[in-house]
């Protein structure tokens, strides 16, 4: 059996016992999946000890393939092997080593030794494609873990805190619960059907259900929940819907907090640029007051009602008002990569309208800011401090996919598949300034839109 190498490794400015111990936490698996890879755990994670196993099921296209590995020769602080048991490889032995590196560095190394099915056609054909692969997930894999290990904590809040996050099945949410775990923190989750998992806690926010009897000491809460504004064209009854999604969840979970004997230190609450409307060129700090159209009036009440937790309680509120999150599993780039990846990507009408952006990284530092940062309070323009047109993020799009954005879509055609939709979000030019963020001296990792999206798609 022909067997074949791969290692990479990293820096990192943390002791090899802190780099360890991170992977040990809860969420360092998902905190670890490229965004472009569909993976999920159907049983968890036990945990890094000896002889546990874990179950791994992937998809590529329509198909799935399973894997159960287990974990041989651990040694806490120093490494620990992934030995595949069942899986789509004849041979795969994943080795993490954490080297130390004088008194406060290691290197974080992984090795793994595979061979390829269906020898000798495997061997000729698809090791190419297997490096390609292997090179690009742990480049991503460690890029995320230096940075999370190594990031400067800007808030004075620090130690281990008891997180409320509502939405945390989104796009956001399920990004931020690992993120969130693996900075050490505990996090319950609100979901809409009757649990008994650990750290899901029913709610029902149309009928004002939530059992605050459940929560115990919640220390923050980060509410995301909101029906999504692209999900259909905005008849009466979706407009409806995505009007009581914000404000009634909101309010539902203000009312629990209100019950609660010791209230959270802070609330941190989604809102979007859509609440300066349609405003052309105008740059639109925090002060600008609210815009005209339909999203403009759902931030505003959105707001409105999470203000609620402050002048009931006292609790400290952020809103953060989200521009486009660039994030390859879902969103609008998530809509737009089959387009573009066929060639058949183009700008929208003139290409001229202002796309306030963000990394969904970058995204999730901001929360961790908001959380951290007793500073931090009121409306955020949480977006990149780099706005681009349309037509800008279009030919970068294009040039990270190796792709031609010649197709332009005629506005009439949008309106006419979308309505009014179109008029205030593909259309819509909106220049939000971090103003609040860049005061605070916050640190954007990946402010420049090709950058950014070239670690989002792993180009």
């Amino acid at each position: 059996m022909l067997t074949r190498k791969f290692r990479l490794e990293t820096r990192i400015e943390r002791s090899a016992a802190e780099v360890y111990a991170w992977h040990g936490r809860p969420g360092a698996f998902a905190r670890l999946q490229p965004p472009w890879e569909k993976v999920e755990l159907p049983d968890g994670h036990p945990g890094i000890f000896e002889s546990s196993r874990v179950t791994v099921r992937t998809k590529i296209g329509p198909f799935y393939s399973q894997w159960v590995v287990e974990h041989r020769d651990v040694i806490p602080g120093i490494q620990f092997r992934d030995v595949m048991l069942e899986g789509p490889f004849a041979q795969w032995i994943h080795t993490h080593r954490f080297v130390t590196q004088g008194d406060c560095a290691c290197l974080l190394i992984d090795e793994i030794e595979y061979a390829l099915p269906l020898a000798p056609l495997g061997n000729l054909c698809g090791d190419w494609i297997v490096r390609r692969k292997l090179n690009r997930m742990f480049r991503y894999r460690h890029v995320i873990t230096k940075h999370d290990l190594e990031r400067e904590n800007h808030g004075v809040q620090k130690g281990p805190r008891r997180i409320l996050v509502s939405g945390a099945s989104g796009m956001i949410g399920s990004a931020l619960v690992p993120f969130l775990q693996t900075q050490g923190h505990q996090v319950l989750r609100l979901v809409r059907r009757q649990s008994t998992r650990p750290g899901e806690i029913f709610w029902r926010p149309e009928t004002g259900e939530l059992d605050d009897r459940a929560l115990g000491k919640i220390d923050a809460v980060v509410h995301l929940a909101g029906s999504n504004v692209a999900a259909g064209r905005w008849t009466a009854n979706r407009r409806r819907t995505i009007l009581d999604s914000r404000v009634q969840s909101t309010r539902t979970l203000v009312a629990a907090l209100e019950r609660l004997v010791a209230p959270p230190a802070v609330f941190v609450c989604a809102s979007a640029v859509g609440y300066y409307g349609n405003r052309d060129t105008a740059k639109l700090t925090e002060k600008e007051t609210v815009g005209g159209g339909f999203l403009a009036g759902v931030s505003e009440q959105w707001e409105r009602e999470s203000d609620q937790a402050q002048s009931r309680r006292g609790i400290r509120v952020v809103q953060l008002r989200i521009g486009v999150v660039l994030a390859a599993a879902g969103g609008a780039l998530g809509k737009m990569l089959p387009v573009f990846r066929c060639g058949l990507g183009g700008r929208l009408a003139t290409g001229r309208q202002i796309m306030s952006w963000i990394a969904l990284e970058d995204l999730l530092s901001v929360i961790d800011f908001a959380l951290t940062n007793p500073e931090v309070k009121g409306p955020i323009n949480t977006v990149s401090p780099l706005a681009v047109t349309n037509g800008e993020f279009t030919n970068a799009l294009g040039k990270v996919l190796g792709r031609p954005t010649v197709l332009p879509v005629p506005q009439f055609v949008l309106r006419l598949i979308f309505g009014q939709m179109a008029d205030e979000t593909l259309l819509a030019s909106t220049w939000a300034i971090p103003k609040r963020l860049t005061d605070l001296k916050f640190k954007f990792r990946l402010p420049i839109i090709d950058a950014a999206l070239r670690e989002t798609l792993g180009s």
